[in-house]
C-alpha cells in the first residue's frame, strides 16, 4: 500500500489529519482498527488523515473518546473548533448563533471598534496583526474575517434587531490599519448612527471611575425576552444565560449609557477625530 506523506504545516486541517495518523500509529492500529473503534469506514479515516475530507464535530468527539482525550487541552474537538472558527475564543461561536436571532443587541467595546461595525479593511488589519504576532495562522485570519462578514450579513433582515453600541473613547482614538482605513471606519460609524434601529454612544475618558465595565461585554435579548451575556478577556470568553448573574450586567450597561455621550454628541466627537481637530 502506498503511504502518502503528510505535511502538518500545510494547513490547520492538514495538522489535524497528521496528528490523527500519529496517534493511531503510536498505538499500532491500522486504519481499519481505528475505523471500527470510531464507527466510521477506513476510507473516511484515510480521507481525514490526508486532508481530503474535513473533520466534523461528531468525528472529533468520537476520536477523543477512542484516544482518551475528551475534555482535555489536546482534544480533537478543540482542534476542530479552531479549524472551523479561526481560533475564536471559547463560547463565542455559540454566542453568534443567538446573535443572529436576537431582537436587541447591546455591545460595549474597549480599544477597537465592535466587530459588527467594522469595515472589511479594518477587520483585515486586526487579523493580519495577529498573524504577524503568531497568534493565528494566515488561514485562520481569513476565516476570522469571513466569519465576521457572515455575522454582519445575518443582521440584514426584514425585521432587524435594535442595536445599542457603547464604545470607550479609545475605540475611535486608536488608529488601526493606517489613516485611510481608519477614516473609512469612522465614516462607517457615522453611517451606523443614522440607521433607524441603532443607538451609538461614546463613553468618554473623563467619566473616569464611573465606567462600569473594564472588559468588552455583549448582551442579547431574545424574542422571549431572555437575556444572554457574553464577556471576554484576552484569552477567554464566557457565555452566561443565568438570570441572577446576567441581570446585574444589564443594569451596569444601562448605567454606562447614562454616563456616556448622547448619540449626537458622540457623532460630533467622531467627526472631529476624522478631521483631526481634537
Amino acid at each position: 500500500m502506498n503511504r502518502r506523506e503528510l505535511n502538518p504545516d500545510a494547513s490547520p486541517q492538514a495538522a489535524y489529519g497528521a496528528r490523527l495518523r500519529t496517534l493511531r500509529e503510536s498505538r499500532g492500529w491500522t486504519q481499519d482498527d481505528l475505523a471500527a473503534r470510531m464507527e466510521y469506514s477506513s476510507v473516511h479515516i484515510s480521507a481525514v488523515e490526508t486532508g481530503r475530507k474535513p473533520p466534523t464535530l461528531r468525528f472529533s468527539r468520537s476520536a477523543d473518546e477512542v484516544f482518551g482525550l475528551t475534555g482535555t487541552a489536546e482534544a480533537f474537538e478543540r482542534q476542530y473548533r479552531q479549524i472551523t472558527h479561526g481560533a475564536l475564543l471559547e463560547g463565542f461561536p455559540e454566542y453568534v448563533k443567538y446573535e443572529g436571532r436576537a431582537v436587541e443587541i447591546r455591545l460595549y467595546e474597549i480599544g477597537i471598534v465592535p466587530g459588527l461595525l467594522q469595515t472589511p479593511e479594518y477587520a483585515r488589519a486586526l487579523a493580519e496583526s495577529a498573524v504577524r504576532r503568531a497568534v493565528i495562522t494566515p488561514e485562520q485570519a481569513q476565516e476570522r474575517v469571513s466569519f465576521l462578514a457572515k455575522r454582519q450579513a445575518a443582521l440584514v433582515r426584514p425585521h432587524p434587531p435594535m442595536v445599542f453600541v457603547t464604545m470607550d473613547e479609545s475605540c475611535i482614538r486608536r488608529t488601526v490599519g493606517g489613516p485611510t482605513v481608519m477614516d473609512a471606519q469612522l465614516a462607517r460609524l457615522v453611517e451606523f448612527a443614522e440607521l433607524p434601529n441603532t443607538l451609538l454612544q461614546v463613553a468618554p475618558y473623563d467619566i473616569g471611575e464611573r465606567r462600569t465595565f473594564d472588559l468588552p461585554v455583549n448582551l442579547l435579548t431574545l424574542s422571549d425576552r431572555a437575556v444572554i451575556c457574553y464577556a471576554e478577556s484576552q484569552a477567554q470568553g464566557n457565555l452566561d444565560r443565568e438570570p441572577t448573574s446576567v441581570a446585574p450586567m444589564l443594569r451596569a450597561y444601562h448605567q454606562l449609557q447614562a454616563e456616556s455621550l448622547s448619540q449626537a454628541a458622540s457623532v460630533a466627537m467622531i467627526e472631529q477625530v476624522r478631521k483631526g481637530t481634537l
